[in-house]
């Protein structure tokens, strides 16, 4: 067990510590625990419906049953179904997506030009120094961004805890490579699939389209039979992955919460998980996206307040692990008790 809610506790004493802690906790409960996993929710159902014209209220009961089976065996189970299909449909949907840029060959020069042209033409640079612009550009850039790879908001930590390692720096360096695999690779691999696939069919317009979702599942229906096969295997692992990852985030939080009584408390709000995730696919998409970037920006706060204040040791104990990678730390790490 650690995160956020037990290294604030522990680095900070006194109310500053426990108000930091808790509103970290209470946040990410509300902002993964339940927002996200209703986007997540809502993104399976939405693309089963798409791929194959299942009803989406069919596809929240379903995922709601397949994650009541899981969480009933625990993190064990958790960590076995996740690690199990992860890297399986990463690589299927990786492939798939090559094969739709390959597909798209001759887009692929005018694609790369369309995104240069567009983020440094003349007009864009003054546009962008315009208010409202900036604004877009934020709202949209670093919200799906925090939603995507989850950096800052102090949420992979709390997984990375349950990992067994020699040294803590080790599993953070391990952690971070995250980061890159989410947005360097899967989605900057989708972001090209989707303008080579615009530039080949004209008559798709983005802007009418405003579930990514659905856009990605136009442009993988470009591979015969297989198409939307691999692209609705691959959304459904990763965003069912997260729903079971988020559940455990949500857990430990409210474990910190509970006290004696977290049985108790832990039953109840798997039961409220899981309802969120049978309600989610027949709520407007665009305000469950609202509210979840909000919780996220907002969880994110606490998070980065104790991460600004605790760098000198996070640079200390980081060079000190790379000068000697041999080294064993061992020393005691202070235990925070829930309340």
């Amino acid at each position: 067990t650690g995160g956020p809610v037990y290294y604030i506790r522990a680095a900070f004493k006194g109310t500053f510590g426990k108000v930091l802690a808790a509103l970290f906790a209470i946040l990410i409960t509300l902002a993964l625990g339940f927002m996200g996993n209703a986007v997540q929710s809502n993104s399976i159902a939405a693309a089963f419906h798409t791929a194959f014209g299942i009803p989406q209220w069919i596809m929240g009961v379903v995922v709601a049953v397949i994650a009541l089976f899981v969480f009933a065996g625990g993190i064990e189970r958790i960590a076995k179904v996740t690690e199990t299909i992860v890297p399986l449909m990463a690589a299927l949907y990786i492939v798939g997506a090559l094969i739709v840029i390959i597909y798209n060959y001759k887009n692929i020069p005018y694609a790369f030009a369309s995104i240069f042209v567009g983020a440094f033409a003349p007009q864009s640079v003054v546009g962008g120094a315009a208010g409202a612009t900036v604004k877009l550009a934020l709202t949209k850039g670093v919200a799906r961004g925090l939603f995507s790879n989850e950096s800052g908001l102090g949420s992979a930590p709390i997984a990375a805890a349950a990992a067994q390692t020699r040294n803590p720096v080790r599993q953070a360096l391990v952690s971070s490579t995250g980061t890159f695999w989410d947005t360097v690779v899967v989605c900057a691999l989708t972001g090209l699939v989707l303008v080579t696939t615009i530039m080949k069919n004209p008559t798709i317009n983005a802007n009418e389209v405003s579930d990514g979702g659905v856009l990605t599942s136009l442009a993988f229906g470009q591979i015969p039979y297989l198409g939307p096969i691999i692209l609705t295997l691959g959304m459904i692992s990763f965003a069912y992955s997260t729903i079971l990852g988020w559940a455990y985030y949500g857990e430990r939080c409210v474990e910190y919460f509970a006290g004696r009584a977290g049985k108790s408390v832990l039953i109840v709000y798997r039961i409220l998980y899981i309802a969120v995730a049978a309600i989610a696919p027949v709520v407007a998409l665009d305000l469950v996206w609202l509210i979840a970037d909000t919780l996220n920006a907002l969880m994110a706060i606490p998070n980065l307040i104790a991460v600004l204040l605790l760098s000198n040791m996070i640079v200390k104990e980081t060079k000190k692990y790379i000068n000697d990678l041999d080294a064993k730390d061992d020393t005691p790490v202070p235990v925070v008790k829930s309340r």
